[in-house]
């Protein structure tokens, strides 16, 4: 048996939630053990996290699939960590951890990103960076420390994300990648180079020494240190262990699910994604579209919404049904009745940038039926993101391929069918539940074999299914759906609630 069809790759996902490590066949990517284990919990407003609390789930799950593998985990050839974005995590000079690290969903520097959003220009942000950002991207909460936690901040020698910080456990190497990079505010993906002026309007300080270096997407990070196999339960490999460049959660998930250009994804989660390639830089003056790198050498625009599936628990809450209850009554509606339509902002939102509305339900009359109100919901969800997609379309970024579903709001039949039918296309659910561990394993075989990443993308695609063929098109409730949402505007709701960005999970 060749070298090749013995060895084992390692993807994981670190996400706000847990850590999640599976171990991968390098001859055809098929899963052979996986473990997980969680990570403390943490909710804005002042959402932080310890560094040391990834690692250790990082260990507790990779020791897990290790055990599950057994003899085979000897055969690991290479490894690579997808994480949640935008946190920022600062080292001293011994390399200790300072303080705990701010999330992508920590608030508290909504001030301070205002600030430096003043001195800078919206609009050189949008064309330096990519995006416009908000309070969840690094650069507001470096502001914060240096303002709130002038002694702790005074100690920082070195400033990693969090799939840096785990990288960088295991190899001893500062690193980081353009995906993530890209979500700093401090980072120019087009250009390659770091934004050092956007740092000296925090403090006065030599910047460069404390920035890993950014990695391509094809780069080898190093190996995995002796010591810290024996702490993964690997004492004994058949050779060394090799660390792809890691990179944000959505960026692996993209890998993961092998799109192409053209194909766009919907994202069903507690809150929502709409995403899709493109092979030049994206930029949105509106600021809707975060126009963030990939993990390939192109770019992964994207744009996030606040409410997904928090909105239909809500609404299953409020009529006394299952989540499946649910499904089945909107998908009873008839879709040729016109019915309610909702502005599903019931926390905020943040695409578009409201953090004070609250949702707002249009065209309630004595003959509304619950049918209509299950599907109001689920349609205020499914036209949130398709209204990102319009955007994306508006700056040019291709969408003609495939309609991805993916999510646990995905495996709800009303979500991918009133997606069908907005969009009038057919819907498909990839086979990849995992999808940003596998990304992540994509890229440590691209390391491990020495071929470009985008070839293991095309190898190791999952396949996909049918979810749903569109119905009758809805176009009158789509654009009473956008007359609806543009009226929260028109209430002084614009605002920055913090936590926009490609990492949110």
């Amino acid at each position: 048996m060749s070298s090749t069809e013995q060895g084992l790759v390692a993807g994981v996902d670190s996400s706000t939630q847990s850590c999640k490590v599976e171990l991968r066949r390098l001859s055809d990517g098929v899963v052979v053990a996986s473990g997980s284990a969680p990570h403390p919990p943490a909710s804005p407003p002042r959402s932080e996290q310890h560094p040391e609390d990834w690692w250790t789930a990082l260990v507790a799950a990779f020791s897990q699939a290790v055990r599950a593998a057994g003899d085979q985990a000897r055969h690991l050839r290479a490894v690579s960590v997808a994480a949640q974005c935008h946190g920022l995590v600062v080292l001293d000079a011994h390399d200790t951890v300072v303080r705990p690290a701010k999330l992508w969903n920590d608030t508290t520097s909504t001030p301070e990103l205002l600030a430096l959003r003043a001195q800078i220009g919206d609009a050189a942000l949008v064309e330096r960076t990519g995006s416009l950002p908000t309070a969840a991207f690094t650069l507001s909460k470096v502001a914060w420390l240096a303002r709130h936690e002038p002694e702790a901040f005074a100690r920082v020698r070195r400033m990693l994300l969090p799939h840096d910080y785990l990288t960088f456990r295991l190899t001893g190497r500062a690193v980081t990648d353009r995906s993530e990079a890209s979500g700093t505010a401090y980072y120019d993906a087009a250009q390659g180079t770091y934004l050092l002026d956007h740092l000296r309007l925090v403090a006065d300080r030599d910047w460069a020494p404390m920035l890993p270096e950014v990695l391509g997407p094809d780069d080898v990070a190093g190996e995995v240190l002796p010591a810290v196999l024996a702490e993964l339960g690997l004492p004994g490999t058949v050779g060394p262990v090799r660390v792809g460049p890691g990179g944000g959660d959505q960026h692996a998930t993209a890998l993961g699910l092998g799109i192409v250009e053209g194909d766009v994804v919907y994202s069903f989660g507690t809150s929502g994604v709409v995403m899709a390639l493109s092979p030049t830089p994206v930029r949105d003056p509106e600021g809707h579209v975060d126009g963030v790198a990939d993990l390939t050498g192109g770019y992964l625009p994207l744009v996030s919404t606040l409410n997904a599936a928090r909105t239909t628990d809500t609404f299953a809450r409020l009529l006394g049904t299952t989540h499946d209850g649910l499904s089945d009554l909107a998908l009873a509606a008839d879709p040729a009745s016109p019915g309610p339509v909702l502005a599903a902002y019931l926390d905020g939102e943040r695409t578009p940038n409201r953090p004070d509305a609250s949702g707002l339900l249009s065209g309630l009359t004595t003959a509304t039926t619950r049918e209509e109100l299950a599907r109001a919901a689920y349609e205020g969800v499914v036209f949130g993101l398709h209204a990102g997609q319009r955007h994306l379309e508006r700056v040019g970024v291709p969408t003609g391929g495939r309609v991805l579903a993916v999510g646990g709001g995905a495996r709800s039949r009303a979500y991918t069918q009133l997606l069908a039918d907005v969009t009038q296309r057919p819907v498909l659910h990839p086979d990849a539940p995992e999808s940003t561990a596998r990304g992540a394993a994509v890229q440590a075989a691209a390391v491990a074999l020495g071929e470009p990443v985008t070839v293991l993308r095309d190898r190791w695609a999952p396949a996909t299914r049918p979810a749903a063929e569109p119905r009758a098109a809805r176009d009158g409730a789509w654009r009473r759906y956008e007359a609806t949402a543009a009226v929260t505007a028109l209430d002084g709701l614009d605002g920055l609630d913090g936590t926009d960005g490609p990492g949110h999970r």
